[in-house]
């Protein structure tokens, strides 16, 4: 690191990346295509318009052209809180006493507080242009929920959120943000779907998950028109619009000469990852650099660590395509006690394939250790992170201090997806001591792998 480097390294506009990076271009074992899950043939792109909009179809199986142009209109739009800071993490390095250099791409600088909006944008920016009414969508701790409801507000679309109940009940103040910038909001399993019903018929009394609130959301698609379905993270189309998060942070890290070792993101469903960590990837399978790619997830929802890879539904009401990934199961759900979000049954395919091929790591972590993190790094760093960073961050704290351990001076890069000031209620269990760890049992695994779909 030959020149000096400020605690916030900012990019001008003009740095700001005109074009996405689609990894899977790079990728030498592609992720496996979407099935239908009625025939079991290849989705392809007439049988995927009829849930997304044209071109998101398009860029959900488009595996072979490396950059995709970003539209001017979204460009417009990434400006009003883009560029985002790449920080310098030197308050957590004093406070943990390691040689290691830590450094946190920060996305919570707008008003959804999360990376979400950087696909919700793309997304209702192709709704519009497509000519249609209203968008369905679905949200687990709520920050897609708002990013969603923005990017409607701001091109004048309706918008249909399905919000887990558990969360919906947990976090009133994101439920009022998506509200406030028009959404139509219901809690998950509702009524007011076959699938919703069929799930609460099933499951009594359910706190929901990711995978009932995808079922109603796109079953409500398919019955309104003039409506498609939005999703904010596992599918490729939107690991393909997070890529602006990696393709700035490598370019602010070029700006400074910095050469990361290890390279950070929590995993749920895969977008902020995946998005973070894609031109990295690329490097290492064009043969230029090497790193150590760290997925960190939640040990009460453990897609990777402790999940199949194996075809399944992406949804629990078994309506979406079927997706080749690390799944627990389309009827796992996680435990109501889990505070934040990444509560989704599986992971992206692309993120699946280079855990497979081991070009990435993968760990998990209880909730009481993470906030133990996400604590840590406000009394030091200044901003309260969400839930979900915080896996990131307890990573990069228990890799600081094995530097410390080591005496290896090894650069850290790490995504700070987003801000927790909405997620008080979890802080306020962690401060009254009532946080517990949920494991899920093998034998409750078991349980939902039995029903997982036979391919051929």
């Amino acid at each position: 690191m030959s020149k000096e480097i400020p605690i916030k390294i900012y990019l001008d506009e003009s740095s700001l990346p005109k074009a996405w990076y689609n990894l899977r271009a790079d990728m030498k074992n592609k992720p496996a295509p979407l099935l239908d899950p009625k025939t079991g043939k290849v989705a392809d792109f007439e049988m995927l318009r009829q849930v997304f909009c044209d071109e998101l179809a398009r860029q959900e199986i488009n595996e072979t052209d490396r950059f995709i142009e970003i539209p001017q209109e979204v460009r417009d739009f990434y400006r009003m809180y883009r560029p985002s800071p790449l920080v310098h993490a030197v308050f957590l390095e004093k406070a943990l006493g390691t040689p290691a250099k830590i450094f946190y791409k920060f996305e919570g600088n707008n008003t959804s507080g999360s990376h979400k909006l950087n696909s919700a944008i793309a997304q209702i920016y192709y709704a519009k242009k497509q000519g249609l009414k209203g968008v369905t969508t679905e949200t687990g701790a709520g920050q897609w929920g708002s990013a969603v409801a923005m990017a409607c507000a701001f091109f004048h679309l309706d918008a249909h959120v399905y919000m887990v109940k558990c969360s919906y009940e947990q976090k009133p103040f994101r439920r009022e943000v998506m509200r406030t910038y028009g959404a139509e909001v219901t809690p998950s399993p509702s009524q007011t779907t076959e699938a919703g019903r069929r799930i609460l018929a099933e499951h009594p009394g359910t706190g929901g998950s990711l995978g009932c609130a995808i079922s109603e959301a796109v079953e409500t698609a398919l019955k309104t028109p003039d409506t498609r379905y939005v999703l904010g993270s596992v599918l490729s189309q939107v690991l393909l619009h997070q890529t602006i998060i990696g393709l700035e942070t490598q370019a602010a890290l070029e700006k400074y000469e910095i050469k990361p070792d290890i390279i950070i993101g929590c995993a749920g469903g895969g977008s902020n990852l995946g998005g973070l960590i894609a031109p990295f990837a690329g490097e290492m399978l064009q043969g230029k650099a090497d790193y150590r790619l760290i997925a960190v997830e939640p040990a009460s929802c453990p897609s990777l660590t402790r999940g199949k890879f194996a075809y399944d539904y992406c949804d629990t009401g078994k309506i979406c395509p079927l997706q080749k990934m690390y799944t627990l199961g389309a009827g796992f759900i996680p435990s109501p006690n889990h505070s934040g979000g990444l509560r989704y049954h599986g992971m992206s395919s692309i993120l699946s394939q280079l855990y497979h091929d081991k070009l990435m790591e993968a760990v998990a972590v209880g909730q009481k250790e993470v906030f133990d993190a996400a604590v840590l790094f406000a009394r030091t760093e200044g901003t309260l992170p969400a839930p979900e960073s915080s896996h990131a961050i307890c990573q990069a704290i228990r890799e600081a201090l094995r530097c410390k351990e080591t005496g290896e001076a090894k650069t850290i890069v790490f995504g700070l997806t987003g801000t927790g000031y909405f997620d008080m209620a979890a802080y306020h269990k962690y401060n009254d001591g009532e946080m517990t760890d949920f494991v899920p049992t093998d034998a409750d695994l078991e349980k939902s792998f039995a029903d997982l779909p036979v391919i051929p």
